[in-house]
Formats: C-alpha cells, structure tokens, sequence
C-alpha cells in the first residue's frame, strides 16, 4: 500500500498541475477557433508548434531524462547540484545552436513547415521560444526532482492563464498569426524566470564536471532518437496533410487532434508521477510485477475511457463546433486513444531505462514510426483526416506490441491472459463503430457499457482487493 499511496499522489498532485496546464488551452479551442476568420491561421499556429516541438527534441537531445536518472543515482546532494549544474551547462549550449541553426534556415524552414516563405517570422518566435523552453526544461526540473507539489500546481496553473491573458487581446486585434506563438514565448520566459529564482541553489556554471557529462551523455544521446520519433508520431502527420493538402486542412485536423487529446489530461497525470515513482522504486524486489500490473491497470482504464469517446464524438463537435470544424469529429477518438498507448509504452520501455538500455526504445519506436508514416501516404488520400488519425493510432500499438514480447523475453515483463482478451475487444468495439455504428449514439453507448462491463468482469478480483485493502486501512486508522 505505501507504494500504491506513492504512485497515486504523485499521479494526482502533478497530475492535477499538468492537467490545469492543458485543460486551459482545451476549453479555449473553441473560443480562438470562433475569433479566427478561417482555419489557415489555425493551421500556421499549430505547425509554429509543431516546428518549436522537434527544435526543442533536439535542443534538450534527452538530457531532462537522463538528469532525472542520474539525480537518483546518489543521495549525496553535493553531487546532485553537480549533476543538474552539468546538464543545464550542456542543455544551454545545445539549445543556443538550435537557436542559431533556426535564425540562419529561418526562409527554408518556412517553406518546408508553413508551404510559404513570408511566414519565416514565425520561424524566428519558434527560435526563441525553443531557446527558452528548452532550458526551463532543466531548471524547473529540481522542482519535481523534490516533489515540491504546491509550486508545482502554482505555475502550471499561472503560465496558462497568464498566456491566454496575452493572446486573446492580440486576436482580437487582428494578429491572427502571431498571438498564440508570442503569448507562449512571453510565458515560457516569465516561467524560466520563477524557476531561476526558486532553484538558483541548485544550478552553478562552476559545478560542471566533464566526468558526469559522460554518464549523462551515454543516457541521454540514445533517447535522442525516441524523442525525434515521438515527433514523427504526433506531429509529421500535421506536416504531411499541409503538403498533400493545405493548411486549412492541417487547421481542422488540428482542431480535432486538440480534443482528441483530451487524453493528454489522463497522459499528463501519469507523466508528472510515474517519472519520479517509477525511480524511486526502481531497486525493489517486485519491480516488475508492480511496473506490469501498472501496465495492466493504466490500459483497462485508456479502454474503457476511449469507448465513450468513439461514442459521443460526433454530438461534442456539434455541440461546440459549427461549420467545417465539425467535420473533424472522426478524427478525436483515434487521437484520444493513441497518446494513452504511448502512455503504456512509457510504462513498459522505462524497463530499459531502469537496466540502463535504452537502445530497444529506438529501434521498437523506429518501426511503429515507419508505419505510422507509410499508412499517412497511403490513408491521407484516400481517408483525408481519418487517415491520419488511424496511421498514428496503429503505430503506437505496433510499438506496444513489439515492446511488450521483447521484455516477455528479457523476463522484465509479465502479461495475463485477461489483458489480451480485453485488447481483442476494444478492436472490436472500434471496427463495429466504425463501420456500422459512427453515426448512432444510442447503439455506441450500449456497445461502450457493454465493453466496460467485459473490463469488469476480467479484472473483478483485483477490484474487490483493492477495495478491501482500503477498508482495512481504514479500520486500522479508526482503531488506532
């Protein structure tokens, strides 16, 4: 139980920061999407994230990780300054040659993400918006690092509204283009500022040690690539339809991922507390039959949550959209359902990160990546959105896939046969509303209650423990 109280308060007080930090510019889609005249300026925001999203991978090259790691490697505070000092002297100097590299391609780098090269001012705000980001990724980081909850909740809570205080007043002055890039840079420096000024004690250029860069190094180069795939995963597609489309068409393709990452609130939950639960326990006899039964548990709840998705999708764009923008319904429930598998895919490849091997992560992601971008070129033209929402969905879940028989092999895994039964019918569940049902809600709902109770009914054993467990907690509590 202290594990589980350990997993669940770190999974709902860094969860709840991040999930105000998105949920935020979630309720806001539909009121930025009623201010802009078209869906073009929408598309030319989201690619300036998408351009800021792969700089900022490359900038960071998987240090964040790889601090985070070898924090937990001693519990000597001396070396831990050391270590975060090092790596925010590496980050600082990799991030200022993207910057550069951005400035310099500023017209081609139009050109390729915008399809135009009077937007190259755009390139010019993501430059520095990356510069910025990406070292505030390593100063706020020994604020999680310490699991100091309340600052954490704060600023999460306070960037947001303090970008959209920013940008919604230069929408309706007309800046259709830039309000959200700059609002985002305005905030990003406002944030790295508070978080200079409240974790100063842990940072010194004269703590830079070349013998920890190594260590960090051989962590954090591998992961480079993972996290230039998990571009590919969510951000290519946007990219892909600009170029065999438009940008209009990249607008409300963005607009359908936005809800349809909604799971990026029950993601972003999971990411702010599984980092430090996940290392923290990482030396404990049961390791991995706790890290699979979390597995186990995280995926029955992604199910059960994206069948009601799949079922009220087209009535909640209805509901909040009008015109060409509703037509992107169908894509959100696969845009749902894929961020929480990479959730599980988080869960799983942290096995290698925990043996310090994190070259499967590249080459398992590598494939999942390749089909993701094959099925874009061959759906996209033939589905439109649809396509590109099904292409990233089935990547994931070759990646899952693959991942969960390598670590059955490396016997750092355990899987029942209940979880693959539940897998089956969640496919099943996708085909029939697909085909059959996508238009009828009532029929959707029933075969949404109907999946939930099969999740039930497969996993009601560990249900009943785990209420017993917390009946006695409770009756211990009361007798003492």
């Amino acid at each position: 139980m202290n594990k589980l109280k350990l997993f669940l308060e770190n999974f709902l007080v860094y969860g709840l920061g991040g999930i105000i930090q998105k949920i935020i510019p979630l309720i806001m889609v539909p009121i930025v999407t009623r201010i802009m005249p078209d869906s073009t300026y929408y598309g030319l925001i989201d690619l300036s994230h998408t351009l800021v999203s792969l700089a900022s991978a490359l900038a960071v090259m998987g240090m964040y990780d790889a601090m985070y790691r070898m924090f937990f490697e001693k519990e000597d505070e001396e070396f831990k300054k050391d270590i975060c000092s090092t790596a925010l002297v590496f980050t600082l100097c990799t991030s200022l040659v993207v910057f550069l590299g951005m400035m310099i391609f500023s017209v081609p780098l139009s050109g390729l993400f915008f399809k135009d090269k009077q937007y190259d001012y755009l390139v010019y705000i993501s430059a520095m918006a990356t510069l910025i980001g990406a070292t505030n990724s390593i100063v706020s980081a020994p604020t999680r690092m310490q699991n100091q909850k309340k600052i954490f909740l704060i600023m999460n809570a306070g960037t947001s509204i303090l970008s959209y205080s920013i940008s919604i007043p230069l929408l309706l002055a007309g800046h259709y283009v830039i309000a959200l890039p700059l609002a985002g840079l305005i905030t990003a420096i406002t944030s790295e500022g508070v978080f200079l000024l409240l974790n100063r004690h842990w940072f010194n250029f004269k703590r830079f040690h070349k013998e920890y860069l190594k260590p960090l190094l051989s962590i954090a180069i591998p992961l480079l690539p993972n996290f230039l795939i998990y571009w590919v995963f969510n951000s290519s597609d946007k990219i892909m339809i600009t170029n065999l489309m438009d940008a209009g068409a990249t607008g409300i393709y963005s607009v359908g991922s936005k809800l349809g990452h909604a799971s990026q609130l029950i993601y972003t939950a999971f990411a702010g507390g599984w980092q430090y639960f996940a290392f923290a326990t990482m030396k404990e006899d049961n390791q991995v039959k706790t890290n699979s039964m979390i597995f186990e548990y995280l995926g029955i709840i992604s199910y059960s949550c994206s069948t009601f998705v799949f079922a009220l999708a087209k009535p909640i764009y209805e509901l909040l959209f009008n015109g060409e923008y509703v037509s992107c319904f169908i894509v959100s429930p696969y845009l749902f359902l894929a961020p929480l598998m990479q959730m599980l895919f988080q869960v799983i490849a942290n096995q290698f990160l925990v043996v310090k091997k994190t070259w499967p992560n590249l080459l398992i992601l590598s494939l999942g990546a390749i089909v993701n971008i094959g099925l874009n070129l061959s759906l996209i033209p033939v589905l439109g959105f649809e396509g590109a929402g099904i292409a990233t969905l089935i990547g994931y879940v070759i990646s899952d896939i693959v991942c969960v028989i390598v670590l059955l092999k490396m016997k750092l895994m355990t899987l029942q046969f209940r979880f693959i039964i539940a897998s089956i019918v969640m496919a099943g569940f996708i085909l029939l509303w697909r085909i059959l049902f996508m238009h009828n809600i009532l029929i959707s709902l029933l075969l949404a209650v109907i999946c939930c109770c099969i999740f039930v009914l497969l996993y009601i054993n560990d249900l009943k423990s785990l209420v017993n467990n917390f009946k006695n907690k409770g009756e211990t509590k009361n007798e003492t």
